[in-house]
C-alpha cells in the first residue's frame, strides 16, 4: 500500500548551494509522529533532522539503492513473525533486539533463533508472507530511485521464503537473504548455505555495484540494525533508519521516523 504523500512545504525541500567548499545538498525537516511541518531553511534548531551531502551524490542521483528488509523495507522482523506461530515470539524478539544493538554475534543469534522453528509446517511461511506490510513511503522511494535512473536492490537477514516474493511483487532482482532448511514440509530449525551477516551484506552491496557498473560514490544502503553497519559504511551514503543507537551514531544520515520516502528528500529525488 503507498504511503500518503509527503507533505514537503517550502524551506523543507532540498537545495543546491554551489560554495567555496564544492556542491553540497541540504534536506531537512522538524521531527514530528505525525509527519513533517514547515521549518525554514536557517530555522535548524533543535529537534530539527539534517542532512548534509557532499560529493558525487551532490550532483547527480544514486546508480544504486541497497536496504535491508526487516524493519526497513518492512514494518516487522521475520523471525518473530514465524516465532508467533511457535510460541516462542517473546523469547525469539528478546534475541533480536540485542543482535540489533550490536550485543550478540548475529550468525550464532540467528542459528539460536531459528532453532526455536523446529517442527513448524512450512505452510506457516505463506501465513506470516500474508500478514507482512510494506514501511510507509516505501513504494515511493522505490519509484524516485527508478525515476532517476537508479537500481534497487535488498540484503536481507531475513529469509528468502518471505523476502523472494516481496521483492519481486516490487520488480526487484537484486536480493540476498537466508535460506530455512525444509525437510518434509516440515522447518527443521536451521538454515542451509551462507549466512548473510553483518561482513555479508558489505560484500554483496559491492558486488551490486560493481555488476551494475555503479561506483561507490553513488551508492546509498538503508538499514537499522548493527548488522548494517558494515554496508552503510561501505556506501556512498549510509542512512539510519528508525535504527538502533549504535547505528543511528554511525551512519551518514538518519531518519527517525516511519517514512522511507524521507530518504528521496535526503537524495533530492522530490
Amino acid at each position: 500500500m503507498s504511503a500518503a504523500p509527503l507533505e514537503l512545504p517550502l524551506g523543507a525541500h532540498p537545495v543546491i548551494s554551489r560554495d567555496v567548499a564544492g556542491p553540497e545538498l541540504y534536506g531537512w525537516w522538524r521531527r514530528d509522529p505525525g509527519g513533517l511541518v514547515p521549518v525554514e531553511a536557517n530555522d535548524r534548531t533543535e529537534g530539527v533532522d539534517r542532512c548534509d551531502i557532499v560529493g558525487a551524490l551532490a550532483e547527480a542521483p544514486p546508480g544504486l539503492l541497497v536496504m535491508d528488509v526487516d524493519s526497513t523495507l518492512i514494518t516487522a522482523e521475520q523471525i518473530e513473525l514465524l516465532a508467533d506461530h511457535a510460541g516462542v515470539r517473546d523469547r525469539v524478539a528478546e534475541v533480536t533486539e540485542r543482535a540489533m544493538r550490536g550485543e550478540l554475534d548475529f550468525a550464532a543469534s540467528l542459528a539460536e533463533r531459528v532453532a526455536t522453528l523446529a517442527g513448524l509446517p512450512v505452510e506457516v511461511i505463506e501465513e506470516v508472507r500474508q500478514s507482512i506490510s510494506l514501511s510507509p513511503g516505501a513504494i515511493e522511494l522505490i519509484a524516485a530511485v527508478r525515476r532517476h535512473g537508479g537500481q534497487v536492490g535488498l540484503i536481507s537477514g531475513g529469509f528468502i521464503e518471505i523476502t523472494g516474493p516481496i521483492a519481486e511483487a516490487l520488480d526487484i532482482t537484486l536480493i540476498r537473504a537466508n535460506r530455512l532448511e525444509v525437510v518434509d514440509g516440515i522447518l527443521t530449525g536451521r538454515t542451509t548455505g551462507p549466512v548473510i551477516d553483518r561482513a555479508a551484506k558489505q560484500h554483496w552491496l559491492e558486488a551490486y555495484a560493481q555488476t551494475l557498473g555503479v561506483p561507490r560514490e553513488l551508492t546509498v544502503a538503508i538499514g537499522d540494525g548493527a548488522n548494517d553497519l558494515d554496508m552503510l559504511a561501505a556506501a556512498g551514503l549510509g542512512i539510519a533508519y528508525c535504527a538502533k543507537p549504535v547505528v543511528a551514531a554511525a551512519a551518514d544520515a538518519s531518519i527517525g521516523f516511519p517514512r522511507l520516502d524521507a530518504a528521496a528528500v535526503f537524495l533530492g529525488l522530490i
